[in-house]
C-alpha cells in the first residue's frame, strides 16, 4: 500500500475522529483510491473503530468471508455479496472476519458530486448510508476501477472519472430498489440549505436565518423542503441536530452535559428534553442502548 496512508488509524479518543483519507489532512491524491479491505486489515488485526470521513465517499463490496459494521449506530451482519454505501460524514466502523476479502473503493466528494445531476434521483439516494446486496454489475466495475488504478496507461483519469460514475449509478440503482420512495429528485435550494445547515446546526438558526443567508423566504425554503423530503425545513434544522447527538452519544466518551454543550445549548436539562421529544428516549438511556446492543463477540 502507498506510503501516504500508513499512519492510519484510530486510537480511543474522546470525540469521534474525522478523517480525510486514513488520516491524512491534505487531499485526495488520486482520481480515486483503491484498497483491499484485506490489505488495511492484517495491520489492525480486523478491526476498526467507529471514525468519519469528511470529504470522503465510499464505496465497499465483500467478495468472501464476513464482519460486522456499526453505521450511524445501527448493526449490521457483512456477508459474501454485501455492499455498502457510506457517504461523507457518516460514522462508521468494521470488525472482520480474518481472510476476509473485499474491496473499497473511495471518491472525493467533490468528484461524486460534479457526476450528479439534481433531476436524476441519485443524489439522495447516494447521501443514505446503506447496506444492500451488490450485483454483477457493481462487481465487474468494481474490479476495472481498480485494474485502471493500478495502471498508468494514457487516459487514466478520465477513464477512472468515467467509471466512477457508472459505479456511482449502479449503486444508486440497487439502492432505489430498497425504497422507491427516496428516489425524488433533488433541488438545488434543498443542497445549499443542507450544506449551510451542516455547517451552523450547533448555532440554533432559525428557519429565517437560513431563508436570509439563501436569499430566499421562509415559506419559500419551507415549500421546497416540503416538498423534495416531505419535511418542513424546521424539521431538518432539528433532524440534523439530534443526529449529531446520536452521533456524540454512540461514539465518543464526552458526558452528556459535555455533549450539549458541544451542540450549542445551554442547559443540558433542556437538550435532554428536546433529544428525548425527538427519539423518544433519554440521552443516558439512548447511550446505554447502544452500549448494551454493542456487547457481542468480535468475530475472529
Amino acid at each position: 500500500m502507498d506510503s501516504y496512508v500508513d499512519n492510519l488509524y484510530f486510537s480511543n479518543m474522546k470525540h469521534i475522529e474525522n478523517y480525510n483519507l486514513f488520516g491524512e489532512r491534505t487531499d485526495l491524491p488520486d482520481v480515486v483510491h483503491c484498497e483491499t479491505i484485506e490489505t488495511r486489515s492484517r495491520i489492525h488485526n480486523w478491526e476498526f473503530k467507529p471514525h468519519r470521513h469528511a470529504q470522503l465517499h465510499q464505496f465497499v463490496v465483500i467478495e468472501s468471508g464476513s464482519g460486522w459494521a456499526r453505521i450511524e449506530g445501527n448493526s449490521y451482519d457483512l456477508q459474501q455479496g454485501t455492499l455498502l454505501n457510506i457517504p461523507t460524514g457518516t460514522v462508521h466502523g468494521f470488525r472482520f472476519e480474518v481472510g476476509t476479502h473485499g474491496w473499497v473503493v473511495t471518491l472525493a466528494s467533490e468528484l461524486l458530486d460534479e457526476s450528479l445531476h439534481d433531476s436524476e434521483g441519485l443524489r439522495p439516494l447516494l447521501a443514505k448510508a446503506k447496506v444492500t446486496q451488490s450485483t454483477p454489475e457493481i462487481w465487474e466495475t468494481v474490479q476495472k476501477i481498480f485494474a485502471e488504478h493500478a495502471s498508468r496507461e494514457f487516459a487514466r483519469a478520465h477513464t477512472l472519472r468515467a467509471l466512477s460514475g457508472l459505479l456511482a449509478g449502479l449503486v444508486a440503482r440497487s439502492l432505489s430498489a430498497l425504497d422507491q420512495s427516496e428516489t425524488r429528485p433533488s433541488h438545488n435550494l434543498q443542497l445549499r440549505f443542507e450544506a449551510l445547515l451542516d455547517q451552523h446546526f450547533h448555532e440554533h438558526l432559525k428557519v429565517s436565518d437560513y431563508a436570509d443567508r439563501l436569499a430566499v423566504t421562509p415559506t419559500h425554503l419551507t415549500r421546497v423542503m416540503r416538498q423534495v423530503t416531505g419535511q418542513p425545513a424546521s424539521a431538518a434544522i432539528e433532524d440534523r441536530l439530534i443526529r449529531e447527538a446520536r452521533r456524540n452519544l454512540a461514539y465518543s466518551n464526552l458526558s452528556i452535559s459535555e455533549i450539549a454543550y458541544e451542540l450549542g445549548f445551554d442547559d443540558p436539562a433542556y437538550f435532554s428534553r428536546v433529544f428525548s421529544r425527538a427519539t423518544g428516549m433519554a440521552p443516558r438511556a439512548f447511550r446505554a442502548h447502544i452500549e448494551k446492543s454493542d456487547v457481542r463477540p468480535k468475530v475472529v
